[in-house]
């Protein structure tokens, strides 16, 4: 898909359905997959490109964002994806849910995709939680939220080193789902340095980000850096929240 609108016509599907079409093609003929964590982040074209005669975008209003929600559920039905109505418990928030019952097991989310808002922007999270929505009831994606909020189940933090390490720790011992980055933007990939990657290991956030998942692609800059799990693997046992008995070995097949 675009990452930047009117820029990166390199893509290899050129709308969000196509993209949703290919993940359900591939999930079903893998019904046994780990879930999948598709993080989306809702853009809006840039002023500067729109000023030489780009296209211009509509602002993310909620009546945006509910066609969002019923584009995703077009393909992907609530039976193939892990929404907030699957967290919440009655007569509690989303947040105290998690916080109190946490995220299904891989047993009971095998085959299923789930949808998390990349924005930090106060309206777009406003215009999705409007309508008496503050636990992100009915809605598909989850919210970049923050401890503290109805809304707050998944939380980005996207520095794992330093006193953010622990940070981090908390949070995935408390419940909440976390994603954080391996490399950002290409200091780490310049340097070849995986002290980052290390700390965001260390930190068990459930999501790692990295733009250099595979040998090969930080060569334009000078080095072999790649951003793995330890062996390679797709998935792993969390190091601070699995059970005894996990092998991370066991998780995809």
């Amino acid at each position: 898909m675009l990452h930047w609108a009117d820029h990166d016509y390199g893509t290899s599907c050129v709308s969000l359905t196509i993209c949703l079409r290919q993940v359900k093609q591939w999930s079903d003929a893998h019904p046994g997959h780990v879930a999948l964590p598709i993080l989306l982040e809702l853009k809006r074209t840039d002023p500067a490109m729109e000023a030489r005669g780009g296209p211009k975008s509509p602002p993310w209003t909620t009546a945006m964002l509910d066609a969002l929600d019923a584009e995703i559920r077009a393909v992907l039905p609530d039976d193939a994806t892990i929404t907030p109505d699957d967290l919440r418990r009655p007569g509690r928030t989303l947040e105290a849910s998690v916080l109190a019952y946490g995220w299904p097991g891989v047993g009971a989310t095998r085959g299923q995709v789930m949808f998390l808002m990349d924005n930090q922007d106060q309206m777009i999270q406003d215009a999705y939680r409007a309508g008496g929505r503050d636990s992100l009831q009915g809605r598909v994606l989850f919210t970049n939220s923050r401890p503290g909020r109805a809304d707050a189940a998944f939380v980005e933090w996207n520095d794992p080193t330093g006193t953010n390490t622990a940070t981090i720790q908390d949070f995935v011992r408390r419940g909440y789902y976390v994603r954080t980055r391996a490399d950002e933007p290409f200091a780490q990939a310049a340097a070849g340095d995986t002290a980052r990657l290390r700390a965001a290991l260390d930190s068990g956030a459930q999501m790692i980000s990295t733009d250099f998942p595979v040998t090969g692609l930080a060569a334009r800059y000078g080095s072999d850096y790649t951003a793995e799990l330890p062996g390679g693997r797709i998935a792993r046992c969390d190091p601070l929240t699995a059970p005894p008995g996990c092998r991370s070995g066991l998780l995809e097949h």
